[in-house]
């Protein structure tokens, strides 16, 4: 099992950055193949890919964050992170952070991103 918690949401204006962190319970960067990520859901809207890294180190985006948000990982802190700037009214969602390894999938249970002047 892994237990994924995260961490740094919160009320931003727009224009304004925020840095998520995604810390596992035990260690998860090992030699298999894995992907992380950032997903998130806004009220009445289906959950969505925001950005993944794999463990080869590729990433992809949403395009409606491409150019704004980064995702990054600590492999010794067991760690991803989601750098977000340049945050707009649309962004406003709950972020979830997801482990996939083969069949295993786990969720963190999520941080809320609130983007409101």
């Amino acid at each position: 099992q892994v237990q994924l918690v995260e961490s740094g949401g919160g009320l931003v204006q727009p224009g304004g950055s925020l840095r998520l962190s995604c810390a596992a319970s035990r260690s998860i960067f090992g030699i298999d193949t894995y992907a992380m990520g950032w997903y998130r859901q806004a009220p009445g809207k289906q959950r969505e890919l925001v950005a993944r890294v794999t463990s080869g180190g590729s990433t992809n985006y949403a395009d409606s964050v491409r150019g704004r948000f980064t995702i990054s990982r600590d492999t010794a802190k067991n760690a991803v992170y989601l750098q977000m700037n340049a945050l707009k009214p649309e962004d406003a969602a709950v972020y979830y952070c997801n482990y996939n390894r083969g069949p295993a999938d786990y969720w963190g249970q999520g941080t809320q991103v609130t983007v409101s002047s």
